[in-house]
């Protein structure tokens, strides 16, 4: 592939130019980026995530009723811990004999023995955090917005951004090799 050696090193000045004027604003956000996904990519390894207490299963016991745990799970919030007891969602482990309830205004985990209804663990989520930083909900979650649009413009931002420094890279790297190998085959 021939190229113009003045237009190539033209189109160099030009990316260079992209490529600090997009890194430089993206500097902060592409750092968070990948200290938190590295954090999530190792949340279990370094115990980020609360561990499930496994329970021992009797075959011939009967399991609660979801409404029943979500009412212990509801009490136990208000009553024992007086915190904000708006359900977001109960993730059932019937080999376990648990059943995981996280809450919509904080990061409280609480773990119940589906077959007593005990509260045997209160844990803070705090991957949950890291992932609300990570994807920029974090904002939304703090400011209470409704739809996510602080997550979904720093998601469009840095996506976006990244993209166009992936390209403009791609060239400062490109453009100066063929500049070269046309200067060599000139001699």
């Amino acid at each position: 592939m021939k190229i113009n050696a003045n237009k190539a090193a033209a189109s160099t000045r030009f990316y260079r130019k992209l490529h600090r004027w997009v890194a430089i604003p993206l500097l902060g956000a592409m750092f968070l980026l990948g200290a938190t996904g590295l954090l999530l990519a190792w949340k279990k390894e370094l115990k980020l995530t609360p561990e499930v207490i496994a329970r021992t299963a009797f075959e011939q016991q009967t399991t609660l009723s979801l409404d029943s745990l979500q009412l212990r799970a509801v009490t136990y919030m208000k009553d024992s811990l007086q915190l904000a007891w708006q359900i977001d969602r109960m993730d059932v482990r019937p080999a376990k004999g648990i059943v995981k309830v996280r809450f919509e205004e904080h990061f409280t985990e609480l773990q119940l023995d589906i077959y007593s209804g005990e509260v045997v663990s209160v844990r803070q989520r705090t991957s949950d955090i890291i992932e609300k930083i990570h994807d920029g909900s974090i904002l939304d979650f703090l400011i209470r917005t409704n739809n996510d649009e602080i997550k979904l413009v720093y998601a469009s931002l840095t996506s976006l951004g990244l993209m166009l420094l992936s390209i403009s890279g791609f060239y400062l790297w490109f453009y100066p090799r063929q500049i070269k190998r046309t200067k060599r085959q000139k001699h």
